[in-house]
């Protein structure tokens, strides 16, 4: 079972990267590629080993945390890991346990992939089993506060892995923001990333 990966990303697209290790090129599916393509140094990636029948996938996160998550979420009746990954994709570890916690089902049925339905099953699969998630994410739970404002729809959907990208070239959080408030009226749940961020980068570039 592999638990890491380490290696250059010498391929990435807006679902997953490749990591050369040690001259073998392993695909490996993950919230957010452009985190790990900021870097041609080597990278640690912690890898999920998922196997079923028909397929052998690897699932990668930047964290042990997002890891752990990951796996919990796949205890959840109806989440596989695509939508898994979708969750992943638009809330922190600790802001989705937190959610949980609370019984928060509106930031629950903001994240990818994920209905009432779905909400309600994540509070009752998981949330007796995050009695000790504050120990278990490295963070105090009363620092766990989700919010129900516009500050929180940017940590979600496509904007949420664009905005990050976009850090890791430089652009400041004020930037951003204002980049963020020029695009939301007019942003798709499913737009892709790769076009988000061209568009953000017009209204960077329009100051």
């Amino acid at each position: 079972m592999i638990d890491f990966l380490k290696g250059p990303v010498v391929h990435w697209d807006s679902e997953y990267v490749v990591l050369d290790v040690r001259d073998v090129g392993y695909r490996v599916f993950t919230p957010n590629p452009y985190a790990f393509a900021r870097s041609s140094d080597p990278v640690t990636v912690f890898i999920h080993h998922h196997v079923r029948e028909d397929a052998i996938q690897l699932f990668g996160f930047a964290s042990r945390d997002e890891q752990t998550m990951f796996r919990k979420l796949l205890e959840v009746s109806g989440i596989g890991p695509r939508v898994a990954l979708g969750v992943l994709a638009g809330g922190k570890p600790e802001a989705i346990v937190a959610a949980i916690q609370q019984e928060n089902i509106n930031f629950l049925t903001k994240l990818p992939g994920i209905g009432k339905k779905t909400a309600q099953r994540m509070i009752l699969d998981l949330k007796d089993k995050l009695g000790n998630a504050p120990l278990a994410f490295g963070a105090d739970a009363s620092a766990w506060v989700t919010e129900d404002s516009a500050k929180s729809d940017q940590k979600i959907g496509p904007w949420a892995e664009a905005r990050e990208a976009l850090e890791a070239l430089g652009y400041t959080g004020a930037e951003l923001n204002k980049a963020y408030e020029g695009l939301r009226e007019s942003i798709k749940p499913d737009e892709s990333v790769d076009s988000l961020m061209k568009r953000a980068l017009q209204q960077l570039f329009k100051g």
